[in-house]
This record gives C-alpha cells, structure tokens and sequence, in this order.
C-alpha cells in the first residue's frame, strides 16, 4: 500500500498542475503567444512531483520483501509511502493554483514572472519535504 500510495498520490498531484496550469497556459496563448515557452515552468515542476512518487515507491519496494521479518516494517513502508505521495499532492494543488493564476498574470504583465516562480518554488519543496521525509522513514 505504501508504493501505490507514494505513485498515484504523487501522479495525481502531478497531473492535477499540469493540468490546472495547462490551462492557464492556454489562455496566455490567446492573450500573448510570444510567452509561452517562460510559462511552462509550472508543468515542468508539476512533473518533477511524479518522479518523486517513482523514487520513493522504487526504494520501498525494495524493502518490501523483508517487511515480514521485521514487527512494524509493512508500517514503515506504509508511513513513506503516504508522507510522499500526500505531499505531492498538496504540492501539486498549489502548482495548478498558482501556476494557473501566475501564468495569467505574466500574460498581462512581466513585473509578476519572479513573483510567480518563487511562490512555485516554494509550493514544489512541499513535495520535496515529502521526498526527504519518507526517505528519512524508510532508513529509520
């Protein structure tokens, strides 16, 4: 449970940003399609999530096979699993959010891109945390 828990959460954060900033992206296209290569960066860090979710699910399931010697290992696995994958996508909610809205704003202004991608960089170490967290789990 804990490898599916740190994929499909991870991947449904995700597709959540990239989405939720696709379209935003697509209304930049309309307003200013000279922009649109600076305004991918939203679904570029929404992708990252997904990888995040891959890593710590290839991690626990190498532990997987020896969680039945150990009393509590199936929880520890459990425990990674879901601080990756809820992470990743809370990170990814707040991605789409502010990825949508950012995107939005730099269609109509440059001064707004900084602001945009520093809100996004600290929405992405959400997931990050997550990452350290369940791995830090797992070597406990």
């Amino acid at each position: 449970m804990g490898v599916a828990s740190a994929l499909v959460f991870a991947n449904l954060g995700a597709a959540y940003g990239t989405a939720k900033s696709g379209v935003g992206i697509a209304s930049l296209g309309v307003i200013d399609s000279s922009k649109i290569f600076k305004s991918l960066i939203p679904i570029i860090m929404a992708g990252i999530l997904g990888i995040y979710g891959v890593i710590v699910a290839v991690l626990l399931n190498q532990d997987a096979g020896t969680a039945d010697k150990n009393p509590g290992g199936g929880y520890k696995i459990l425990g990674a699993g879901l601080s990756c994958g809820l992470s990743s996508l809370a990170s990814g909610l707040a991605i789409g959010v502010a990825g949508d809205a950012g995107v939005r704003a730099f269609a109509q202004s440059d001064g707004i891109f900084v602001g945009m991608i520093l809100i996004l960089i600290f929405a992405e170490a959400i997931g990050l945390y997550g990452l350290i967290v369940a791995i830090l789990i797992r070597s406990a």
